[in-house]
């Protein structure tokens, strides 16, 4: 039977639910146990496929296509489970199910309410995300409730998970309460009060916490872990401090010496061996012992909010890991991106450009996609990246004058990226099943695999075959293929389905690293071995660094990867 894990958050929203929900996961997987995550939103969207990078962070993308919270970039990368459609949720697909019901009739005239209804289906779609009567059942699932208790928006959640903790008797539940405990430098002293009243009206509405996580910039002192627990009902061990890291790689170690696992083991009764985190202190090992730098420039137009390239972030840093160096990222805003300004990304040892919607700042990425073909600088396009190179090419190389995509301009007289529907051919020999009416249901999404050309550098990365996720609608128009071709640029990758491009690159006699995909590798890297396109990527600014560093001082020197 399978035992669940409510987490909830208080006092501020951005506290690391998602970290926790994903450390206490590892903690548990490595005593041997099979563990999901789930999240609930409280959002009305159906997803977060329509919402703005600086709304809510990135997209996330599984396997079967869902596009969901990012904190389910931070489960995959904490467990080995892989995400579903079925463990991220909103309040927009709760109430879209439960309205396609009542239109069917399935509550048999019924007046549709809140409770018993729509908290129903939420128990139902948290039971589906752990598998519950399937083979593929876990042993825990750890279901994180977005938002903060309090706001009107997360009380059917809550209240569906008391009613499930009940139905599922003593035992098989547990509470877990992330809380905020802010040091105020005036009077010198932690304060516990919000904590207080945050679990105050979590037990308002009949949950009672089992642990509280108790988020400061510092560890919380004997006192006041005795006062939390005193105004909490919580006893002195389920208060736990976490605090601020220079690495997330370290909280499962942080929450596993404060005895959290044990905790949740004892009030779940499970009997396991003991946690076993050597590979968490291997990789920690590893982050605070790199043997060099490298600077990344990231070439986009989300760059002031980091949570917009997440899984881009973590998945340098972990190709760093690989290569035993400090990525180090700056963000450069691609609308600063001018001729006159490009000579600032001279200084970075490698040049990416990440995915994103929209024309502004476009001219920018592709000037960027400019200076590292010319300069040879290691170049590395997602998604939008590999479309806006591709457009370079095709103007500066091909000689096609005013070459674009349809998204920026619809009226280009060399459509080299448009929609499958604005070039297919009258017959429809092309065809996709991503092209429908409305936003949420026009990309192209999830794992596809696609054919790898050898002798290529992508050969060498992915050997015949990449499998990867995608988050796309605009296409590499098929009708120009043969003509970037004669003029040089390499076409390494394409769908096995539809003949889409999937990679693009330069010959590696004409530029060392120049690649641009059209799927998002970020979705698939962890931290234990990396992505081998981001290891390469890596490796490939490690040595442009050495190659500068000896150009600079007329001595042979070595990549430090």
């Amino acid at each position: 039977m399978t035992k669940f894990v409510f987490v909830t958050g208080g006092v501020v929203s951005s506290l690391g639910k998602g970290i926790a929900s994903a450390s206490l996961a590892a903690i548990l997987e490595s005593r041997g146990l099979k563990v999901t995550l789930i999240k609930l939103d409280p959002y009305i969207n159906v997803d977060p496929g329509t919402m703005s990078p600086f709304q809510h962070g990135e997209v996330f993308v599984t396997d079967d296509g869902a596009e969901t919270d990012l904190d389910l970039g931070h489960y995959e990368r904490f467990v080995t489970t892989r995400m579903r459609k079925a463990n991220n949720f909103t309040t927009g697909q709760i109430y879209k199910s439960v309205l396609e019901k009542e239109r069917r009739g399935d509550y048999l005239g019924k007046t549709v309410q809140v409770i018993p209804h729509v908290t129903n289906e939420i128990q139902e779609f948290v039971r589906r995300g752990a598998a519950v009567g399937t083979p593929n059942e876990v042993d825990v699932a750890i279901v994180e409730i977005g938002g903060t208790v309090g706001d009107i928006e997360s009380l059917p959640f809550l209240e569906a998970v008391r009613q499930m903790a009940l139905k599922l008797g003593p035992n098989n539940s547990a509470f877990v309460h992330l809380t905020y405990v802010p040091f105020i430098k005036a009077a010198g002293e932690l304060k516990t009060k919000p904590t207080q009243h945050t679990v105050q009206k979590m037990r308002e509405i009949g949950i009672q916490p089992d642990a509280l996580l108790c988020r400061a910039d510092r560890i919380i002192p004997e006192d006041e872990a005795e006062k939390i627990s005193l105004f909490t009902n919580v006893p002195k061990w389920g208060v736990i401090s976490m605090p601020d890291v220079d690495t997330i790689y370290k909280v499962p170690r942080v929450l596993h010496e404060q005895g959290l696992d044990g905790l949740i083991c004892d009030k779940l009764r499970l009997n396991t061996p003991p946690a076993n985190l050597k590979r968490w202190d291997d990789l920690v090992y590893e982050v605070e012992h790199p043997k060099g730098e490298v600077n990344i420039a990231m070439v986009g137009k989300y760059v002031d909010l980091s949570d917009s390239y997440k899984s881009l972030n973590e998945a340098l840093r972990h190709a760093g890991l690989k290569n035993h160096v400090h990525v180090k990222i700056d963000y450069v805003d691609s609308e600063t991106i001018t001729p006159d300004t490009v000579g600032q990304l001279a200084k970075y040892d490698a040049i990416l450009v990440p995915g994103g919607f929209g024309k502004r700042g476009i001219e920018g990425k592709i000037g960027a996609a400019r200076f590292a073909r010319e300069h040879k600088v290691p170049y590395l396009g997602i998604c939008l990246g590999m479309q806006v190179a591709t457009i370079e090419y095709a103007r500066d190389i091909a000689g096609l004058a005013g070459a674009n995509s349809t998204e920026f301009d619809p009226h280009t007289p060399h459509p080299v990226i448009a929609l499958i529907t604005e070039w297919q051919d009258a017959d429809g020999t092309i065809k996709t099943r991503t092209e429908t009416s409305d936003l949420g249901g026009t990309m192209r999404l999830g794992a596809q695999s696609s054919d790898v050309a050898p002798g290529t550098l992508a050969h060498k990365i992915y050997g015949d075959v990449v499998t990867e996720r995608h988050r796309h609608r605009y296409e590499a128009n098929v009708k120009y293929l043969d003509t970037l071709r004669k003029s040089g640029l390499v076409i390494s990758a394409l769908t096995q389905r539809e003949h889409l491009t999937e990679i693009v690159e330069l010959p590696q006699d004409v530029h060392p690293w120049f690649m641009g995909v059209q799927f998002h590798p970020e979705f698939k890297s962890t931290p234990w071995d990396g992505h081998p396109l981001f290891n390469s990527f890596i490796h490939a600014a490690c040595e442009h660094q050495a190659n500068a560093q000896k150009s600079a001082s007329g001595k042979p020197l070595k990549a430090v990867a």
